[in-house]
């Protein structure tokens, strides 16, 4: 009896000990906590942007091999950019985007149903690309979009178009032919395609189509991985299998409203005028 007389003051002041953060505490705590909250968000962001950005590289390299694959099965030709196959014959289901997964064990682009197309997850797109809240004049969560678009400028020369009552042997552009590239590190391949309709031209024009096809010009290239400093840009797989990120692609002189450029140009056209 006596002893727990005498522990009594030491569990009196150990209760008392246990009363909690006073209203100034927590004050300082919630300071402290958001202070620290504002340090570390933008590392977090960044190292996510980051993290897209080499996913991005790294499935654009993936895809290159597998061009070279196909070219290497088809006479040195690449597959359309969304036409003709040379074997098929199917007009608008034969493109890069179905002939082209199969090689690599995985399916068609034609093969996912419609509200079920491939999205930033796969390998079909760009881990950062999101689509817009602004409207479209397709459907893109039921039709499907593209965030990496073909180069189509590889498709212009004088045998795109067949003449009536030519063979049907010939269905693919002489310069799709891999070993008439000259310099195949500066010809462009594939690159980040444009998905918000509101940026189109660097934000100076708009494109309700953004995305909905997987061929395309300069004027659809995509701002969207960060570079140094605060610089954004995108990135390009090349004819040679290499990667690289650009802030812009667009020429100083080339007009606003201009489609397809310039024959002369080599990075975009690997062949002369």
């Amino acid at each position: 009896m006596d002893g727990s007389r005498g522990n009594s003051p030491d569990v009196a002041a150990l209760q008392k000990g246990r009363g909690g953060f006073t209203i100034m505490e927590m004050l300082v705590i919630v300071a402290i906590l958001s202070v620290l909250a504002m340090i570390v968000t933008p590392s977090l962001v960044r190292a996510r942007e980051m993290a897209c950005f080499a996913v991005c590289q790294s499935r654009l390299r993936q895809w290159g091999r597998t061009f070279q694959l196909y070219a290497a099965d088809y006479r040195s030709f690449y597959p359309h950019m969304d036409g003709l196959d040379r074997d098929q014959h199917l007009p608008d289901r034969c493109g890069w985007v179905d002939v082209l997964p199969p090689m690599i064990g995985l399916p068609r682009w034609r093969d996912h149903t419609l509200w079920n197309r491939p999205r930033e997850a796969t390998f079909f797109q760009c881990p950062s690309a999101q689509l817009s809240e602004s409207k479209y004049s397709y459907r893109p969560l039921r039709e499907g979009y593209f965030s990496y678009a073909m180069n189509s400028c590889l498709e212009l020369d004088d045998r795109t178009y067949r003449p009536l009552g030519e063979s049907k042997k010939e269905l693919m552009p002489s310069f799709l032919n891999t070993h008439l590239i000259v310099r195949p590190g500066e010809v462009v391949l594939l690159f980040d395609q444009l998905l918000d309709p509101d940026e189109a031209f660097g934000g100076q024009g708009r494109d309700a189509s953004a995305g909905q096809h997987c061929g395309s010009y300069p004027k659809d290239f995509a701002v969207r991985h960060a570079g140094r400093g605060a610089d954004r840009g995108g990135s390009i797989l090349f004819c040679d299998e290499s990667v690289k990120w650009f802030e812009t692609v667009w020429k100083d002189d080339w007009p606003a409203n201009m489609n397809c450029p310039p024959r002369n140009d080599t990075t975009w056209f690997p062949y002369p005028p």
